[in-house]
């Protein structure tokens, strides 16, 4: 009785091991994190109004949706580049802005990291308004290369890191070379509209 019962038990086992087995051969292949963020396009110019573009001239447009930027002379699109505008909780502000700053060297105030009397990072990714500073270190704000300020509580466009999707704490990132491009053709003054566009 006892070895008929194991002789079950096993046969059960391996049948039921065996259909696991064919189930996950069959099924589609789980995608890498990689695979799942969403490369954008590059950067885009229109070199001939690239040449007539001037800080006097030009506005620039953020689409959330589409997470782009635009470099506009009246209605023609100079340079359409990538963006990571703000997540969830942190959400971009929209609305009809001006550039109220530029800085080539712009530091977070609010963001960065816990570092040591050498300069080695202790603690990364920091708010200096929610987390305490380990023994021996101080706050480093993140550097926000090529920061057009868009408005009074600091939110601006720099360069930054771009998944594919809103990631920042309300800033708008964008790519080294979008940052430059969109730095070098604005004013203090700048018309910045950012919204569902």
């Amino acid at each position: 009785m006892k070895r008929i019962c194991l002789t079950t038990i096993l046969v059960v086992t391996v049948v039921a091991l065996a259909g696991l087995a064919k189930a996950q051969l069959f099924q589609p292949k789980m995608k890498k994190p990689a695979e799942l963020i969403h490369k954008q396009e590059p950067m885009k110019v229109n070199q001939n109004l690239l040449k007539q573009a001037t800080p006097d001239n030009t506005r620039i447009v953020v689409s959330i949706p589409k997470q782009r930027a635009y470099l506009m002379i009246g209605e023609e699109i100079v340079a359409d580049g990538p963006v990571s505008s703000g997540k969830r909780g942190h959400e971009s502000p929209q609305g009809h802005m001006r550039v109220l700053e530029k800085d080539p060297n712009h530091h977070s105030s609010l963001y960065g990291d816990f570092v040591d009397y050498s300069g080695r990072i202790v603690r990364a990714g920091v708010s200096a308004r929610a987390d305490s500073a380990p023994s021996g270190t101080h706050f480093a704000g993140a550097a926000m290369k090529w920061f057009l300020r868009l408005t009074e509580d600091g939110v601006g466009m720099h360069i930054g890191i771009l998944p594919g999707y809103p990631a920042s704490h309300g800033c708008i990132r964008e790519s080294v070379d979008g940052a430059k491009l969109f730095y070098d053709h604005a004013k203090v003054g700048t018309p910045v509209d950012v919204g569902d566009f």
